[in-house]
């Protein structure tokens, strides 16, 4: 089963941006749908976007215009840029399969707090 780790996360003013990555092991990357999620404190973990393995991509309404979803199949990569951030974006960042297939990563904290 492939494995993927997030990084860029940390702590950022409101307004401000960040660009998460996740970087998925295996073969199966580039043929598989991938999504971002994120879990706040006491919440239920909640999908941000989704991305095809072609990159079409589908936001959450509390995201759509603000974030932009993007993949890199040559490299495994797929991207999260994070722009105007709000302290309700604060949370545990995750990414996985469109239809969660793969292990859970230990995700990547991002902190919008003045």
């Amino acid at each position: 089963q492939a494995q993927v780790e997030e990084s860029g996360g940390g702590l950022v003013q409101p307004g401000g941006s960040l660009r998460l990555s996740c970087a998925a092991s295996g073969s199966m990357f580039s043929k598989t749908d991938m999504s971002w999620w994120r879990q706040a404190p006491g919440k239920q973990r909640e999908l941000v976007a989704l991305i095809t393995r072609g990159g079409s991509a589908n936001y959450a309404d509390y995201v759509k215009g603000r974030f932009t979803i993007s993949r890199d199949n040559g490299r495994n990569m797929m991207y999260l840029q994070m722009n105007s951030l709000e302290p309700e974006d604060t949370a545990v960042y995750y990414c996985n399969t469109r239809w969660l297939t793969w292990a859970w990563g230990q995700g990547t904290q991002v902190t919008v707090s003045s």
